[in-house]
Order: C-alpha cells, then sequence, then structure tokens
C-alpha cells in the first residue's frame, strides 16, 4: 500500500466500523491500493509530483472508503496531502495544527455566494503570499455545505472560489447540480491558479486514467465492453 493519506484514514475509519462498508460493486476483487477491481488497477502508472501548494481533505464519514473517492488521487500525487475525517463535536488536533501552520496561508475552497461579509474571497493566490493550504470540504454537495456551516476552526479563514466554466468530466457519480465539479478536478485547477502547472497535468493525467479504468470495471458500460472487445482481438 502506498503511503497515501486517505487510504490511512480509510484504515482507520474501517477499523472503527461495526458493520462491513459495502460500496457499489462490492463484490469486485480489488487493489487496496487504488480500489479497483484488480484487473484494471492503475498503481504502476501513479506519478509523484511535488508543487509549493497543499491539499488539506476534511472527509465525511465514510467518504474515504468510496472506490469513487477522487480526493484520494490528489494523495497519490501529491505526497504532502493531509487528510482528516469531518466531526461536529470532535476536532482532531492535527487538523487545527495544520490550519495554523505559519509557514502557509490556509484558504477554505469553497463557492463564494455562501462566504458572508467581512469574509475575504480570493480568486488567485496573491502575490508574494504564503504557499497555499487549501482545504477541501471532500463529500456529496450537501454534506460539503453543512461541513462549511457547522466548522466553526473554518469561519475566520477566507474563502478561495474557483470559476470552473467547463463541464464537469467525473461521471463516476451523479451530481446535483451540473455546475459542480469533482474534488481532483477542482485540486488541478487549483493547482495551476497557484503556478504548480506540471502538478496540475499530472494530476489531470492520473485522474483521467483512472476514471477510465473505473469505467471500464463496470459490465454493462460501454467502456468496459471497449475493453472487453480490444483485449479479445489480441
Amino acid at each position: 500500500m502506498s503511503d497515501n493519506a486517505v487510504l490511512r484514514l480509510r484504515e482507520q475509519r474501517l477499523a472503527r466500523s461495526t458493520r462491513p462498508f459495502l460500496a457499489r460493486g462490492s463484490r469486485a476483487i480489488r487493489c487496496q491500493t487504488c480500489l479497483l477491481p484488480t484487473r484494471n488497477c492503475i498503481c504502476a502508472t501513479r506519478e509523484i509530483h511535488q508543487a509549493a501548494s497543499r491539499f488539506c481533505l476534511v472527509m465525511f464519514d465514510t467518504e474515504p472508503m468510496k472506490p469513487s473517492n477522487t480526493g484520494r488521487l490528489i494523495a497519490d500525487v501529491l505526497p504532502d496531502t493531509q487528510a482528516f475525517l469531518w466531526s461536529r463535536t470532535e476536532t482532531d488536533p492535527a487538523l487545527l495544527e495544520a490550519i495554523a501552520d505559519p509557514e502557509r496561508q490556509a484558504y477554505v475552497v469553497f463557492p463564494a455566494s455562501f462566504a458572508t461579509p467581512p469574509r475575504q474571497v480570493f480568486t488567485d493566490v496573491p502575490a508574494g503570499s504564503k504557499p497555499p493550504l487549501f482545504i477541501m470540504l471532500d463529500g456529496t454537495w450537501n454534506e460539503a455545505r453543512k461541513m462549511f456551516r457547522k466548522s466553526p476552526y473554518l469561519d475566520n479563514l477566507p474563502v478561495f472560489s474557483l470559476d470552473v466554466s467547463a463541464s464537469s468530466g467525473y461521471i463516476l457519480r451523479e451530481a446535483s447540480r451540473p455546475e459542480l465539479h469533482c474534488t481532483v478536478e477542482v485540486a488541478a485547477a487549483l493547482l495551476e491558479k497557484a503556478g504548480d502547472v506540471d502538478a496540475s497535468a499530472g494530476l489531470s493525467r492520473h485522474f483521467t486514467h483512472f476514471r477510465t479504468q473505473y469505467l471500464a470495471g463496470k459490465p454493462h458500460h460501454p467502456v468496459h465492453q471497449l475493453t472487453a472487445k480490444n483485449e479479445e482481438s489480441l
């Protein structure tokens, strides 16, 4: 298993679970690192990149255990990524320490429309500022809104808002709103904004490959049927 903050969080969440977690496709024999069916494993193609930016994932309940979760892809590519389970009543001291890092400027990544004055909103990393710590609320849209509203330790941090005009290429889960993008797509856009262009491109490649192999593991999806046909012709 790779040294991945989300995978470590997954192990912790599984250890405290009182019953087995059954995701869609739970009967498949999966690689325990990329969580894809073993025949679709992407571990051999994983690229490691360094970036001035850092990500802190605050994940809702079972999110680290879902094979479709894309926050894990950020931790695949950027080894400095941090991940924590969200709790309304108990906050991990290590999360508070990460937010208070004097060497970094922390931002909560969220739409500007949810930031009420006088809260600062940024759409670009200011020139000459400290390297950013992008705090990403990883869950469904409703879960992310709940985390945003009910995490007092985030209230005094500026919001970083992205205008991602292109439609999402996620398609692994149905989004509640067409303009919503998955966690890894937002992270790639943030890296580009912050000047970490190589890391952004590497993360986008990793996501594209993951998405293709994820869909190839679904028996009734066209990607799977095309993959199977190509394998038969070899």
